[in-house]
């Protein structure tokens, strides 16, 4: 089975020869090194590039730890670069090697030399590298499969069965592969604490991992919900196990964040124009490590679908907050939230993730806020059910689940 992974590969080539470091970034085991060196490398091969002119380096096996070493590294690529043909050289966790910066800087200026690096850490391209990199580095983000990508690869699946499994499981490429659910469970759990878990640990070399793990268990459990480390610190006081501050806690949340396992979103006063700094919400970039962390016990579809909806959003490219405007109920007036409000560019949408409509106040009370923001972007509520997509005399559209991920224009429907 193969998942073609089109929206990366495309943006490779069409990144192709443009004179930048190209950086693919992500959650480890996302598939970074397989869009790199087996889609993204065959694409070369079958366009006329000779393989001797394709340089790869998976800087994460152990038989090649030499070449972590920057001047080996340099001292190897230099060595099969030996024509004035175009190689492509291909960096499997670059950020194994001390001074990556140098390495690639040098190459940056070679004409005949275009060069592709993954990482698995966003500190990799934090202000400073970037700087080192002379504006010269170009992310690609890519992000664990998306049900659309599971859905073409595996045609004879119904959709129930689509979504259960990715409800449970989540969209790591090998979890989808795996034959049983046992299978599935065991790995992502391993995967959690052996790999995300370790990895996180030494690389900021965390002292209090009990603490770090209980604020991970507490982030899993509350997905999707408004905090910030004031609140998290006041919830580890409250559990009488250990106090933690709240600059550890701002601390370890943007460990979490680094290394791609859960992602931010910061809310924005519609009407008012800006941001407001606190509280926040969280959501794993993979819902399957977030249910792998809570042992399966805690699957919730309402707060998994709203999890599912803010990745698809990510996974197009789009920027995405949690909107707040303000409402009249009677004479009052307050503050209610928008899900997601969505922006690329000149496109805007609104968008209430509402797993079910059952009665006309639950309609009411999801279509108040969008109905209270006034302007003229496009407002969407995506409901579980499968239904064609209808809209109302405000122009409000409700939208099925599977119709808002499988296809990928359904914004513009």
């Amino acid at each position: 089975m193969l998942f073609k992974r089109k929206r990366y590969l495309e943006k490779l080539v069409a990144h192709r020869r443009n004179h930048l470091i190209k950086v693919v970034t992500g959650l480890r085991r996302s598939g970074k090194s397989f869009l790199l060196f087996n889609l993204f490398y065959n694409h070369l091969k079958e366009n006329g590039v000779p393989e001797d002119h394709i340089v790869t380096v998976d800087l994460e096996n152990r038989r090649n730890k030499m070449l972590r070493d920057p001047d080996a590294l340099m001292k190897y690529l230099d060595g099969r670069t030996t024509d004035k043909g175009m190689y492509y050289i291909l960096l499997d966790e670059i950020q194994l090697v001390e001074e990556f910066e140098d390495v690639l800087n040098s190459y940056l200026k070679m004409d005949n030399v275009d060069v592709y690096v993954t990482g698995s850490n966003s500190k990799f391209l934090s202000r400073d590298v970037m700087t080192e990199f002379r504006g010269r580095g170009d992310e690609i983000r890519i992000y664990p499969l998306s049900l659309s990508e599971i859905a073409e690869a595996m045609p004879d699946m119904k959709w129930d069965r689509l979504w259960q499994n990715y409800l449970n499981y989540g969209g790591l490429p090998l979890t989808v592969l795996f034959p049983s659910d046992t299978d599935r469970e065991q790995y992502l759990k391993l995967l959690f604490k052996e790999t995300y878990l370790r990895d996180i640990i030494e690389r900021n070399h965390v002292q209090n991992d009990v603490a770090l793990e209980m604020l991970l268990d507490i982030i899993s459990s509350s997905v999707g919900s408004l905090t910030n480390p004031s609140k998290l610190s006041r919830t580890f006081s409250n559990l009488g196990r250990t106090e933690l501050s709240e600059a550890t806690i701002k601390k370890y949340l943007d460990y979490l964040d680094d290394a791609f396992l859960i992602s931010r979103a910061n809310r924005y006063d519609v009407k008012g124009k800006h941001y407001i700094s606190t509280p926040s919400k969280y959501y794993f970039t993979d819902v399957g490590l977030r249910n792998a962390r809570l042992n399966f016990r805690q699957v919730e579809e309402t707060h998994i679908m709203e999890n599912v909806i803010y990745n698809e959003l990510l996974m197009r490219g789009y920027s995405v907050d949690v909107g707040v405007v303000e409402c009249r109920e009677g004479d009052a007036r307050k503050q209610v939230e928008i899900d997601f409000v969505v922006n690329k560019g000149s496109q805007r949408y609104y968008i209430q993730s509402a797993y079910a409509l059952p009665t006309e106040e639950k309609r009411q009370q999801e279509f108040r806020p969008l109905r209270a923001i006034g302007d003229s972007f496009k407002k969407i509520v995506v409901v579980k059910e499968d239904i064609l997509l209808r809209r109302d005399d405000s122009g409000i559209v409700t939208m099925g689940l599977r119709q808002f991920l499988i296809e990928e224009d359904s914004l513009e429907k």
